[in-house]
């Protein structure tokens, strides 16, 4: 997909049931969305394909789901209380508020918040021109109440990040499961984050659903895991279909480490409108975490090896992804506009074509009878009743061929599965491919093994 800006792909999410604005018919939620029939169909096969790769073809990484509710010293530990924040300025005369580290960066200017350099000199509000406040910092974790009472001794937070529902499990993982190091602990799961400058549709929300794994290592081998994970996770982008040239690694400069991470780099995407922006993290965050936890909460994360005799705390290997930005990714990737592909398309100049990974597609068979004559319904649709246990089907009537071929191209249908009337004497049905367009006849006994072959 080729544009400047996200417009195209956020219309057609809409007009396609995959993405909606969440609480529209009340004006909408800022940067909250709701995942449609398709949506939710694409989301979970890219959650399913990151476990299947990430856990079930692994033999040292084992899966979590940890709450999303924790004990307030968790965020402590962590540094999340003290040090989750956003570097924030308001204007005084339209009372817009804004990042300041985003507003000095667009002047050329590399943001300095130490004690004492808040000021932001010259720089205005963008909007009117207005002055604008000294900076304050705006801590993004949601606040809740557990209880019965609003009183600060039961008042938690919505987790910021799931990683630390691994941290503080990695005693119980690994006693339970009796891994050795070196070994990862995955977990997908929503966080949130009060997000003040959100945007670009799904790219940066305030509630959003991430894909992590921490993996365990010696100290001794952080730099050969770290180069191993990052070359796993761009190659599991590529397998999946995302274009090359779209992708690209970033090392995080001195200046943008985080203050546990020993090195850090990015997976980037090239998002219309928005250039490469992150949509994966490969950190080295050293021994910070489970020395902090152990800090915190008085128990030993030491690790003793039994060969080597060596006790040490493990250094955390991360890949964070999110699962909200990879469906975007994916959507932009494989939306394509064609020339019209023959039949009853002579009347349109251009069609869209969906053309995702097999595995991802949310619809992977149209039944589509030819008409809607009883017997050619009966037939197509106990040949959705074969077929529906194995993979997701969808079902179609209505309008004529040529325009449900195009529907299922539209949402990224692989195989269409036409029921004409030749069908009711040969027991063939036509399945069509949706990017080469060849169609081929198969038994109608053969189907599952024809798709168990293709999917």
């Amino acid at each position: 997909m080729k544009d400047d800006s996200l417009d195209k792909i956020v219309s057609f999410a809409k007009r396609r049931g995959f993405i909606f604005q969440s609480s529209e018919i009340y004006g909408g939620l800022s940067s909250c969305y709701d995942y449609g029939p398709l949506g939710v169909e694409l989301k979970n096969n890219i959650k399913q394909a990151w476990w299947k790769s990430m856990v079930q073809m692994k033999t040292d990484v084992v899966g979590l789901d940890s709450a999303i509710l924790m004990h307030p010293k968790v965020w402590e530990a962590s540094g999340h209380v003290d040090g989750f924040t956003d570097p924030l300025v308001d204007c005084k005369d339209c009372k817009k508020r804004w990042r300041a580290d985003h507003l000095l960066e667009a002047k050329g200017i590399k943001p300095d918040f130490r004690p004492g350099k808040n000021s932001m000199g010259d720089v205005v509000c963008p909007e009117c021109g207005g002055t604008l406040t000294d900076v304050r910092k705006f801590n993004l974790m949601f606040k809740t109440f557990m209880g019965a009472l609003e009183d600060e001794a039961s008042q938690i937070y919505l987790r910021p990040e799931t990683c630390q529902g691994i941290y503080v499990n990695f005693l119980n993982v690994l006693n339970s499961s009796r891994n050795k190091l070196p070994f990862g602990i995955a977990q997908i799961g929503k966080a949130f984050r009060n997000e003040i400058t959100p945007g670009h549709f799904t790219f940066r929300t305030r509630e959003f659903e991430q894909m992590e794994q921490q993996y365990f290592v010696n100290p001794k081998e952080a730099d050969k895991y770290f180069e191993q994970w990052k070359e796993d996770r761009m190659n599991w982008y590529y397998s999946y279909g995302i274009k090359k040239e779209n992708l690209r690694f970033r090392e995080h400069e001195e200046h943008e480490l985080a203050h546990y991470a020993k090195s850090a780099l990015d997976i980037e995407y090239n998002y219309p409108g928005m250039g490469f922006k992150e949509l994966a993290g490969i950190h080295n965050r050293g021994d910070w975490d489970l020395s902090r936890h152990q800090k915190f909460s008085g128990e030993d994360m030491s690790y003793k090896d039994n060969e080597t005799k060596e006790e040490f705390i493990p250094n955390i290997i991360e890949t964070s992804e999110g699962a909200d930005r990879a469906t975007l990714a994916f959507l932009i990737d494989a939306y394509q506009e064609v020339d019209a592909r023959g039949g009853d398309n002579s009347k349109h100049e251009k069609e869209v074509v969906l053309r995702l990974h097999k595995d991802l597609a949310p619809i992977k068979i149209a039944i589509l009878p030819l008409s809607k004559k009883e017997p050619l319904q009966k037939m197509a649709q106990d040949i959705q009743k074969d077929l529906w246990g194995k993979w997701m089907t969808q079902y179609d009537e209505t309008a004529s061929i040529g325009k449900r071929y195009r529907r299922q191209d539209e949402i990224g249908t692989p195989y269409c599965v036409t029921v004409d009337f030749d069908s009711l004497e040969d027991k063939k049905v036509t399945v069509r491919d949706r990017d080469t367009m060849e169609q081929e006849r198969v038994r109608v006994e053969e189907l599952e093994n024809y798709f168990s072959k293709n999917l």
